[in-house]
C-alpha cells in the first residue's frame, strides 16, 4: 500500500515537494485576493506611509504632515488637518473624512509629483455655506463641505484639467473643475463630474 522511503534524503525531498505545492497554492490565493481588490484599494495597499503638503490660499498657512502609517490614521495629524482645513471665516473646525485625504494622496501619486495642495476651501460651517449660497449659484444647499467631505484645491505642478482627469479615473466621489477660478472640487459623495 504505502511505498517505503529508502532514505532520509527521499523523505526530505517528499517534504520539500509538499511544502512547495502548499506555498504555491497560498501564493495563488493571495494573488487572487489582490486581483479582487478595486483599483482604489490596490493603490492604497501600495502606500505604507501617506503624507500631504498643504498651503491655504486664504490664511497663508502651510501644513506638511504624515497622516497615515503602519496601517492606521494618526490622531495628532488628523487633528492638525482638521484645524488647517477649518472654516477660515468662522474659525470652526470639523473632522475631515480620511477617504478625502486618501483621494488627495492618490492624486499626488498618479500625477508623479509630491506637490503642495493649494487649498481654497475645506470645511464650511452651515453659516458660511448659507452666506456663499446667496452670493454664488455654484454652492449646494447640502454641500459636503459642511460634513468635512469636500475640498477645493489645485496643485502647483499639475494643471487643474489633469487633476480632474486623475480624480475622474479614480471614481471615488464628486469631481468639479472650475476653469475660470482654476481649481478642482473633490468630495467623497457619490461619483459625478461637472
Amino acid at each position: 500500500m504505502f511505498q517505503k522511503l529508502k532514505s532520509r534524503h527521499d523523505l526530505l525531498e517528499k517534504s520539500l515537494e509538499h511544502t512547495s505545492r502548499r506555498t504555491f497554492v497560498k501564493g495563488v490565493a493571495a494573488a487572487s485576493g489582490v486581483l479582487l481588490l478595486s483599483p482604489w484599494e490596490r493603490l492604497l495597499a501600495k502606500t505604507d506611509e501617506r503624507k500631504l503638503n498643504f498651503y491655504h490660499m486664504h490664511t497663508g498657512e502651510n501644513l506638511s504632515t504624515v497622516y497615515y502609517t503602519d496601517g492606521g490614521y494618526l490622531d495628532g495629524s488628523m487633528q492638525e488637518i482638521e484645524y488647517f482645513l477649518r472654516d477660515f471665516r468662522t474659525d470652526e473646525a470639523h473632522p475631515i473624512d480620511p477617504k478625502l485625504l486618501d483621494l488627495l494622496s492618490l492624486i499626488n501619486e498618479h500625477s508623479g509629483k509630491k506637490s503642495t495642495f493649494e487649498v481654497f476651501s475645506g470645511y464650511r460651517s452651515p453659516k458660511t455655506n448659507n452666506m456663499l449660497r446667496h452670493s454664488s449659484s455654484g454652492v449646494a444647499k447640502r454641500s459636503l463641505h459642511m460634513q468635512g467631505k469636500a475640498i477645493d484645491i489645485r496643485l502647483k505642478d499639475v494643471s487643474s484639467a489633469d487633476i480632474k482627469k486623475i480624480a475622474t479615473s479614480l471614481k471615488q466621489g464628486g469631481v468639479g473643475h472650475y476653469k475660470s477660478s482654476d481649481f478642482v472640487h473633490l468630495d467623497t459623495g457619490r461619483f459625478r463630474t461637472w
